[in-house]
This record gives C-alpha cells, structure tokens and sequence, in this order.
C-alpha cells in the first residue's frame, strides 16, 4: 500500500506555553523555548507501525510504501529502515525552509499524484482542515482518500484523530490489510468568531473519510452541555465550594472547557475558557503555560501540609480527559500534582454512552501509570461521584 505523509511542523508548539492554537505563532513559540510535538510524535507512530508490519499481526505480508517530501513536512520523522523492512520510502518534494497551509495543500497534490491509498498526518485540527480543503480541491475522487490524523496539535476535534499516535499504527496497519473500511467523519474545529466573544463552540467545517475503529479512532467531538443542566452545574460548584470550606489553604487547578468555567461563575470566579487556571485562598492565577504551573504549584507544595486538586471535564463525545486542548497540563504537571489529586467533572448528559475516559499525556511511561490504576473518580453531582475506567490505549 501507498501511504503518504504529512506533517504540520509547526502543529502543537504552542500547547505547553498556553496558546490556543499555534496558527501564526510558530515563530513567537520558538522563541519561548517549544520544542517540535508534531513529528516526534508521526516518529512514534511510524516505529511501532514499522514493529506491526514487521509480526505476525501483518498475516498478509502487506509492503508498505511511505511517500513524502524530505525535511520537517515527512522524511525527516521516518525511521531507519533496512533493506529486510518491508516499509519503504519515497521522496516526491521537499519541505520549504518556512511553511504555510499551501505548502501543505501542494504537499497533498503531490501525494495524490503519486497514487496514495491513504494518507497519514500529525497536526491539529487546523492541519485537518487544509488536507480536507486540498482533497476536496482536487475532486470528487481524492475525496475518498483515506486519512488517519495522529493528534499531534493544541486542539483534536475531528473525527479522524486516532487515539494516540501507537493507535494511528493500529489503523495503518488494520486498514493496509483490509480489516478496516472507511467511513465519513466530519471535520471539526472551534469556531474563531464566536470564541473572540467568549464562547467555545465547535463548529463542523467538512468531512472526510477515515478508517472505522470505535476503538483506536477518537471520533468528533459534540456539544453535549444542555441549558436544563443548569441545576447540576450549580450543585457542582457548590460540592467544590464546600471542600474549600473544609480545606481553606487547598489549591484548586481549574482545567478548560464550558462545564468548568460556568461552574466558576457560581463560585464568582472569572475563568478562562480554553486555559487552565488556579485558585488559592481568593486569588487566581489566569490562563497559565506549563512554566508558570510548575512555578505555582510547586511553590505551594513546598509545605508537604498543603494539597492540591486538578478538575477536569472530559471532551463530549470523545471522552478525552487529558491531552485535548489541555497541554500546559504536562507530564511534569501531572507528577507533580499526582493521580489521587485529580477529579474529573461530568454532567449527565456527557455520562451518557461515556463508559471510559481517554488520557494521552505525550508521555508512554505516565500513560501507562493511569491506565494501571484503571479508574478515576468522577463528580456527577452535589457530593455525588463514581468512578469511570481509563480506557487502554
């Protein structure tokens, strides 16, 4: 099969220093210290799809052709292949020294003309749009092209996300040898307009087609918050209100997301919808990048006395808690802040049809730790919880 690859090089540099996307900023987050996310993470997903092909699990003996453009866009996130592997490689281009969504439309052109099967990308949702608006570009056929996204960006909406970028291998591999079909799965992505007024809303953009796996494919996410919720919205921030009566000197790391922040309106606290936010003994500290966690969060911790609580929402329909549009929350964070001191918040209808949250750290090592606990514990009312498993993968 003939696979192309696309790599949004700039995707995901802005998640650990708090920006909401990295559109137009690659340059400012480079210079703020961030570090590629992107392709490390098609590099991740490109040698455990090398390891796939090369078992057992490959019963066709499929070969595998990867067709990309050399550098920072494809060849450079390749892995060292040997003569024996039955992936190869195929350059077609060659990335630019700067890059701009119609590097990334010509890189699909390219692709397209090389006779690939299915395409392969690890960006966000703003990489989504340009590969869907460059296959609808070129016809009604190139439509059909199958894309796999490895959420490598700030933001993951889309439906064609795999789960991680082990999980994008999965597909590969399941979809090369003819387990999967493709199905149509829309395009998502948060609508700039209403959020410069304070909004967060998803807006659906396009669709594409995309393997089917309910299992390793992330799915789009919904809008799932209903105005009849505004009751349970209140018993929630009542129930944390309560826990700062008992525990004055408690720390509270408010995570993103509607649910959260119109709780903080209950609690009279000016949130920020797409940021991460902490409260302590009434004062908070606004929309903070990974640094600034660090700094705050380990001053407090210094007193071993002190404790600190991280709420989280998971995303409606996807059921991710961690690693969708949440960067700042690092692996050094997370460790930091430790796995007994998280609490997920959920209202009934994000309950429903949720039988498992996803957690995708960036980091294998800590993915696994909670995947080991395999529950974490979720407020669903006024001093109402129960505990939802951490799905595998």
């Amino acid at each position: 099969m003939r696979l192309g690859l696309v790599v949004n090089p700039d995707a995901g540099l802005g998640g650990k220093l708090g920006f909401k996307g990295s559109d137009g900023r690659a340059e400012e987050a480079r210079a703020a210290g961030a570090q590629d996310r992107a392709g490390p993470r098609m590099n991740q997903c490109l040698t455990h799809l090398l390891n796939l092909t090369a078992s057992s699990l490959n019963r066709t003996n499929t070969q595998l052709q990867l067709v990309v453009w050399g550098g920072r866009m494809g060849g450079t996130w390749v892995p060292e292949l040997d003569d024996s592997s039955p992936v190869s490689i195929e350059l077609v281009g060659a990335t630019p020294d700067s890059t701009t969504p119609k590097d990334t439309a010509q890189l699909v052109g390219d692709l397209l003309a090389s006779g690939v099967e299915a395409i392969l990308y690890a960006g966000g949702d703003g990489t989504t749009r340009d590969i869907v608006n460059a296959l609808e570009a070129a016809g009604p056929e190139a439509q059909k092209t199958a894309v796999i996204g490895v959420p490598g960006g700030v933001k993951m909406h889309s439906g064609c996300f795999a789960t991680t970028p082990k999980a994008a291998a999965e597909v590969v591999l399941s979809f090369a040898i003819g387990d999967l079909r493709t199905a149509i799965t829309e395009v998502m992505d948060l609508d700039e307009t209403v959020y410069a007024k304070g909004e967060w809303k998803v807006r659906m953009y396009g669709e594409a087609w995309t393997p089917s796996s309910p299992r390793f494919m992330q799915g789009a996410k919904e809008q799932v918050e209903r105005v009849s919720e505004e009751d349970t919205i209140e018993g929630l921030a009542h129930h944390v209100a309560t826990l700062l009566e008992d525990e004055p000197d408690l720390m509270v790391v408010w995570g993103s997301g509607g649910t959260l922040r119109r709780m903080g309106e209950h609690l009279k606290l000016d949130l920020t919808l797409l940021g991460i936010d902490v409260q302590h003994a009434g004062t908070v500290y606004s929309d903070l990048n990974e640094a600034r966690l660090l700094e705050v969060i380990g001053a407090h911790l210094s007193d071993e006395h002190r404790r600190v609580l991280l709420l989280l929402s998971p995303m409606g329909g996807q059921g991710f808690l961690i690693g969708r549009g949440n960067l700042q929350l690092s692996p050094d964070v997370l460790r930091l802040i430790g796995h007994a001191n998280i609490l997920g918040i959920a209202t009934p209808s994000k309950l429903i049809g949720l039988e498992a949250v996803r957690i995708d750290t960036g980091d294998e090592a800590l993915d696994a730790e909670f995947q080991k606990k395999r529950f974490i514990k979720i407020l669903q009312g006024f001093r109402t919880t129960r505990l939802i498993r951490v799905a595998e993968l």
